[in-house]
């Protein structure tokens, strides 16, 4: 069965227009909608646990697959702390071959330039 999906000009999105974050009042939930939603739009798998009181504690809040690149993303908004546990994962995770990243709302540019 063929899956048909509309065409994107991807060079003519710009994630400061189509994603207005208010840096001081986003939550995670909704910052993650909008890295979800960037993420989907050019291509990318995306997995998330959406209920994690029974898996093992600091596993980062996204994994997406691209090609040949995956990227392991722990989001926080800009007071949210990174826990012991979080931080374990995300340095685990450094020292292998996939890209690990620690994500804000104020990284929102960035996270459309990596995600691109």
């Amino acid at each position: 069965m063929a899956t048909l999906r509309a065409e994107v000009n991807k060079d003519m999105i710009d994630a400061s227009d189509a994603l207005k974050l208010d840096l001081n009042t986003t939550r995670e939930r909704d910052f993650q909608h909008s890295v979800v939603e960037l993420a989907e739009l050019y291509g990318w798998m995306i997995y998330h646990t959406y209920d994690s009181r029974r898996s093992n504690p600091g596993f980062p809040d996204l994994v997406m697959v691209r090609d040949n690149r995956v990227i392991f993303a722990e989001l926080k908004t800009m007071k949210g702390k990174v826990t012991k546990h979080q931080e374990r994962w995300l340095e685990a995770l450094a020292k292998t071959q996939v890209e690990v990243r620690l994500w804000r709302p104020s990284d929102i540019n960035d996270i459309e330039e990596v995600l691109r």
